[in-house]
């Protein structure tokens, strides 16, 4: 497999059509597996921490897909696990956008600004949708101990820089899981910049017990 091929063994999942998943646009929903973060509440486990367990759909599937529906299509959603986490993401997002001709959103988690910052230099992300997971304080439990306290704060402040600086390219999102309260969900609404709102999403339990998913995570890498 050449360097540019690398990562497209990641593609774990596609949705043909999806009316919530860009607010305002119907968009197909493109699943990359392999996440950074071992989130207890996470719904997509498998995809994130194990996503051998799903089939791969192939580079050829996805172009073939793509030139077929594009024209019923307003856009292509990216999402995981965590994008940013997929090797030669650039490549990928730049295959999809130069086959497909449409608007593309990508979810992430924020804990990679420079790469974020770079897929948006490029052009080849149009829709930023970041997941701002609650207090600071409260990222450890929230990401299964996935990341610091201080490592969430750094990050996300580079990617609100990056925002304020292109605001029509973000927006941010919580979902208000068990652990969080009202008031932490307004400390994480005061960690925007100006002129931006917090969607609040609905929580959806796992499937399965949560503290398995994080138990099987931490053991498998």
């Amino acid at each position: 497999m050449s360097n540019k091929s690398a990562g497209w063994d990641h593609v774990r999942g596609l949705e043909p059509l999806s009316l919530c998943d860009w607010p305002g646009k119907t968009c197909c929903v493109i699943f990359l597996g392999g996440c950074n973060l071992y989130c207890p509440t996470c719904h997509n486990f498998d995809l994130a921490w194990h996503m051998e367990k799903l089939p791969v759909i192939s580079r050829n599937d996805i172009g073939k897909f793509l030139r077929n529906r594009a024209k019923w299509l307003d856009g292509i959603t990216i999402t995981g696990g965590e994008p940013a986490t997929v090797p030669n993401i650039v490549e990928i997002l730049l295959e999809i956008k130069n086959v497909s001709k449409l608007p593309i959103k990508m979810d992430s988690n924020g804990m990679f600004p420079e790469i974020i910052e770079n897929i948006l230099e490029q052009g080849l992300v149009d829709k930023f949708a970041i997941d701002v997971k609650g207090p600071y304080e409260k990222y450890p439990a929230l990401s299964g101990q996935g990341v610091t306290a201080e490592s969430a704060k750094k990050n996300l402040e580079s990617v609100f820089e990056i925002a304020k600086c292109n605001p029509d390219a973000f927006y941010f999102r919580l979902t208000k899981v068990p652990i969080l309260n009202d008031a932490d969900v307004e400390t994480a609404r005061g960690y925007l910049p100006d002129g931006f709102d917090l969607t609040i999403q609905t929580y959806v339990p796992p499937r399965r017990d949560p503290a398995l998913a994080v138990h099987d995570a931490s053991t498998t890498g």
